[in-house]
């Protein structure tokens, strides 16, 4: 069931803790919207003119309930006085930051908006986000502001590289938005014309905006795939290969990022070296590349990745697997022994790793991660059986350390990569 919002009040807003301490204090009189306001304001419209009011419908999730409270609802103006001009965004942060934010609590906020943030409030608020990592964003625009000029482009790729859920309000959101921040005196929500239409062309932009044109995971084919139990929990599906990648620069921002699955008689692992290929990245540049694998590679997927990263010096792979193929296998261990011995990082998935897949390839709608059961142990027992399948690869590269000191040049045979 859908919550009922509290007839209740915002608060006001004067900003002192948590990165707020710029934002001046604001009051918001607002505390629902009638129908007409919502039906001009937030109309859909591709370019929409004579709308130079903005509107912000919050709710304010707590996820450890810290608070007798368990949720706030309510709406923000956008104001214009001439000492302390501010946004809605603005507002909503100064309120929050001095009435609700506790470092001991979990926020998930959703904010419905009649237009995107300008670049001066998606600074703020990433800014925001990247000092408070207890508080997540979802945010559904109904019209997307000048979205055509570079610097309005720029503040939403801020807001999604720090993890705010940006998205277009379709026809759920309005309905959702009607029924629970419009004093709609029991009359239910009319879509008007082009509804639809408008939300695919405003959805395909930000699309292009954002470079992220791949498409997300469902929850359930993440949990089904990614899951890293000895078997499957039902036996009515198998567990494919997937392959998560994000290209990196050496300072966290990311330049790309998909998502592959085996594809006829290409597995996924060749496809993604096909991608990052096609990209012609910078050898002046250094760039980090980490994989989230449902599957460690198979014998053949291995040597072709060992011989896409020799010789690129500038690129530093790390895979994480959640689960290993055939791992009991002489030739799947030396697949994975290869990889270490071309300076692969191979590792298994914890759940710090399933919480960032999670976070960059899952249509999660702004929900946070929920482990399943004893995805510790798992992983930690999957971790055991890597560590020993790499141990003689380790072991053989400490004696062959031992023996340049004793003997000088290493021999030929001292050269190969084969333990066994």
């Amino acid at each position: 069931m859908e919550p009922q919002r509290p007839r209740q009040r915002a608060g006001l807003g004067l900003a002192r803790k948590g990165g707020c301490s710029q934002r001046p204090r604001i009051r918001n009189p607002v505390e629902w919207l009638d129908r007409q306001t919502f039906s001009f304001h937030f109309r859909n419209l591709s370019f929409a003119n004579g709308r130079n009011c903005s509107y912000l419908c919050y709710q304010v999730e707590r996820l450890k309930h810290c608070s007798p409270d368990p949720s706030d609802w309510g709406v923000f103006q956008n104001r214009v006085y001439p000492e302390t001009p501010c946004h809605a965004e603005l507002c909503f942060l100064s309120w929050f930051c001095a009435k609700k934010l506790s470092p001991y609590e979990q926020y998930h906020i959703t904010w419905f908006l009649s237009w995107s943030p300008c670049l001066s409030c998606a600074e703020q608020v990433a800014a925001f986000l990247k000092e408070n990592r207890n508080v997540r964003l979802s945010i559904f625009a109904a019209r997307l502001y000048y979205f055509w000029k570079p610097e309005c482009q720029h503040g939403l790729r801020l807001l999604h590289h720090q993890r705010a859920w940006v998205r277009l309000m379709s026809l759920g959101e309005f309905k959702y938005c009607w029924k629970n921040f419009v004093y709609n005196q029991g009359m239910p929500f009319k879509p008007w014309k082009k509804l639809r239409k408008n939300y695919q062309f405003l959805a395909a932009k930000l699309q292009e905006i954002l470079g992220n044109t791949m498409n997300l995971l469902k929850k359930k084919v993440f949990q089904q795939q990614f899951g890293n139990q000895h078997r499957v929990p039902l036996a009515r599906y198998r567990r494919k290969t997937y392959l998560c990648y994000q290209l990196k620069q050496l300072d966290g921002f990311t330049l790309d990022k998909g998502c592959f699955r085996n594809k006829k008689q290409r597995h996924a692992e060749i496809r993604f070296i096909d991608k990052i290929t096609s990209l012609n990245l910078d050898p002046n540049q250094s760039y980090k590349i980490i994989c989230y694998v449902t599957w460690s590679p198979c014998p053949t997927c291995a040597r072709e990745l060992v011989d896409f990263i020799n010789g690129q010096d500038h690129l530093s792979l790390q895979i994480f697997a959640s689960r290993l193929y055939f791992h009991w296998v002489k030739l799947f261990q030396r697949g994975l022994q290869q990889l270490q011995a071309a300076q692969v990082s191979v590792a298994v998935m914890t759940r710090s790793e399933f919480e960032d897949c999670w976070e960059e390839f899952v249509d999660n709608q702004g929900m946070p991660f929920e482990s399943w059961d004893k995805l510790e142990q798992y992983s930690e027992s999957i971790s055991r059986r890597l560590r020993k399948i790499l141990l003689p690869l380790n072991w053989n590269n400490l004696e062959d350390s031992f023996r340049d000191l004793r003997l000088g040049s290493p021999s030929p045979s001292s050269l190969r990569s084969d333990s066994r």
